[in-house]
């Protein structure tokens, strides 16, 4: 096989830190390379070095045994890279075709919008991506939306393709697809970055791994032969494939109880969570889990029925006094909705309770005690950063929903709202916060989990709900959970 990509000794540095180290990578064509590594490892920030994005601060780069050196990303696009971003670079509005002609020099200075759609319709149809070339971006799905990024690499004639967590957003029969394309793309000759934390998928998918540990290189090995438990282990040091400890227990009182309550994008929903128990929300994103989660935090306003915590109505309380009443809600919009990105680590740590000890004495803020504070979340929860004065938005996607989970978790809250909260978080990450969340239930929390990923809620609910059209189709024991049925009811079947 003949070698596409050769990153040789590359270094780079924010600051004191050292986010690569003298890292080497080599990519091969009609290969597809799983890079592992947990949050912070380095895998994202080697990646915008290969793009352009970041210059190094020493080693080099050959792309088709060609130096690539003091490059931007339209010279590593011009080379043949393509890089696919977790937050798809379209314009809603504009049609497939006319999100193609975008900075692409072949569309001509006349545009000529009938033979684009006709290279659309033919690249789709060999590659399998099933794309009308009329229909506009924000009529498709986030799974073709990600197939109109594909297809805007191929006919920009891309050898090497990056693709950051591309299936964290994707329903499952979505995530089929998009590996049966890669495996297309793999047979036309295309060499294949596959960043991922999703074990099962890299094992599907990929030849070989590379695993990054603070920024350098732990492992390497063959996918064939390997097993999850073992690729596990490269990236964290230890195995956390072992099921989580849900113990049996009897639940306490209902703690949260909501009668017919509705909202937009909510039809009148019906249920309890007690103390010491975790309900379990299943469904395909898109079904009115945000409306849900958003109704019960008090940012989507009730049309009807009640909400009760601890037995105060909270129906058409603020969010303050949720919060007030025992109320913790880690959203799935980290970055929009959870944190105050251009603030420091320790400032978005004391969000909630900036009023109160130890951030607050009387009427003034106690810097002191906010860093004190935010040092020992930092310790607690592994959050990876310089130091308290970090900037939130410079810490990778998983460092900063740690931030949301400290500040959460450790005001051992009475109702825990839950949304995508394993997002992005590598498995050991992710295992450290479902054990989290076991814990508050222990304690006798009622939580909430609310996750597009089945397997999280299979494993540490007590009950599961399926939603479907922004409803609950079916609610049932974890104990009784028939995988198949589950799988029709989120599909909005009956049987």
């Amino acid at each position: 096989m003949t070698s596409l990509l050769e990153m040789r000794g590359i270094v780079r540095c924010f600051g004191p830190l050292r986010a690569n180290d003298g890292i080497d990578l080599t990519v091969e064509a009609g290969h597809i390379l799983g890079l592992l590594g947990e949050n912070g490892s380095g895998k994202s920030t080697l990646m915008k070095v290969l793009f352009g994005m970041l210059p190094p601060d020493a080693g080099t780069i050959a792309f088709r045994g060609r130096p690539l050196a003091g490059h931007h990303p339209r010279e590593a696009m011009e080379a043949g890279i393509a890089m696919i971003h977790q937050h798809f670079m379209l314009v809603e509005a504009m049609t497939v075709t006319e999100n193609v002609m975008l900075g692409w020099p072949d569309a001509g200075r006349i545009l000529k919008r009938g033979e684009v759609a006709e290279r659309v319709r033919e690249t789709s149809r060999r590659f399998g991506l099933d794309l009308d070339p009329h229909v506009p971006i924000a009529g498709l799905s986030l799974g073709r939306r990600q197939r109109v990024e594909i297809l805007k690499a191929i006919l920009r004639k891309a050898d090497l393709l990056i693709l950051d967590e591309p299936t964290s957003n994707l329903a499952p029969p979505e995530v089929a697809d998009l590996l049966s394309i890669l495996r297309r793309l793999k047979s036309e000759g295309k060499g294949i970055v596959f960043i991922s934390h999703k074990l099962p998928e890299v094992l599907e998918v990929c030849d070989d791994v590379v695993v990054l540990r603070a920024g350098r290189v732990t492992g390497r090995a063959p996918v064939a032969g390997a097993s999850r438990a073992q690729l596990a282990e490269m990236m964290v040091g230890r195995d956390i494939t072992a099921p989580h400890a849900l113990t049996p227990r009897e639940p306490g009182p209902s703690r949260v109880v909501a009668r017919e309550l509705s909202a937009a994008g909510l039809s009148p929903l019906s249920f309890e969570i007690r103390g010491g128990e975790i309900l379990g929300v299943a469904g395909v994103d898109g079904n009115g889990q945000l409306e849900l989660v958003d109704a019960i935090a008090g940012l989507n306003r009730a049309r009807g029925g009640t909400l009760v915590l601890d037995g105060n109505d909270i129906t058409h309380a603020s969010v303050a006094a949720r919060v007030a009443a025992g109320m913790a809600y880690m959203p799935a919009d980290r970055g929009h909705r959870a944190l105050v990105r251009d603030m420091t680590v320790a400032e978005n740590l004391m969000l909630r309770d900036s009023r109160r000890e130890p951030y607050a004495r009387g009427w003034l803020l106690d810097a002191a005690g906010r860093t004190r504070s935010a040092r020992r979340l930092m310790a607690d929860y592994d959050i990876r950063a310089a130091g308290p004065g970090a900037i939130t938005a410079r810490l990778s996607g998983g460092n900063q929903q740690k931030v949301v989970i400290a500040r959460e978790l450790d005001r051992s809250p009475a109702v825990l709202v839950a949304h995508q909260a394993a997002w992005g978080l590598d498995p050991g990450a992710t295992r450290f916060v479902l054990d989290r969340v076991i814990g508050l239930r222990d304690a006798g929390a009622a939580v909430l989990y609310v996750s597009s990923e089945l397997e999280e809620v299979l494993a540490i609910s007590d009950r599961i709900a399926v939603m479907s059209g922004g409803a609950f189709v079916a609610i049932v024991r974890r104990a009784d959970a028939d995988l198949r049925q589950i799988g029709l009811w989120m599909a909005g079947r009956a049987a």
